[in-house]
């Protein structure tokens, strides 16, 4: 199966190409770049999803990932590795999806924080095993593949985030 990469992102300097993929220092210069960037994405989802819809946390993230798709595979070129450490855009812009529905899941059951503690717990747990096959979604070419698994982690967790509430509320 072949994915269409967009290209466009190939006219734009380095500097900005790899910049908006790592995040800046985020994933350059810090220790565990993945953490960082998805610790970046839980501070994006608590200031602008915290109480958006989950349709429009849903749009969103599929149009973020869309981009990201675009800069996080021209940044891989760029620096010569398939879906390099330091590119943590991927985990930026699709945690909000952990949270879609938690309000209406956990509301009266948990502390918000509990909530976004486990959430975010949950995703690095996805995004680092990666099991359910998402592992096999990093052999899509290009920056499909440098999203594609954080996006499966970002459901998976969200999932898992659902299944817990009805667990802790049956009983």
């Amino acid at each position: 199966m072949k994915l269409p990469e967009p290209r466009w992102a190939a006219h734009l300097p380095t500097r900005w190409v790899v910049g908006v993929a790592t995040l800046g220092p985020l994933g350059r210069r810090l220790p565990a770049p993945g953490t960082w960037g998805s610790a970046a994405g839980l501070l994006y989802a608590l200031l602008f999803f915290r109480t958006a819809s989950w349709e429009i946390t849903l749009v969103w993230s599929v149009l973020a990932s869309l981009l990201a798709v675009v800069f996080c595979g021209e940044a891989g070129r760029r620096l010569g590795k398939q879906d390099p450490g330091e590119i943590v855009l991927d985990e930026f812009v699709v945690l909000p999806l952990v949270f879609l529905g938690a309000r209406w899941a956990w509301a009266g059951l948990a502390p918000e924080w509990a909530v976004l503690l486990a959430g975010f717990a949950l995703f690095r747990l996805f995004d680092i095993l990666k099991p359910f096959g998402i592992a096999r979604l990093q052999d899509w070419p290009g920056g499909w593949g440098v999203v594609a698994d954080d996006f499966a982690a970002a459901l998976a967790a969200c999932a898992t985030l659902h299944v817990g509430a009805w667990l802790w509320a049956w009983l």
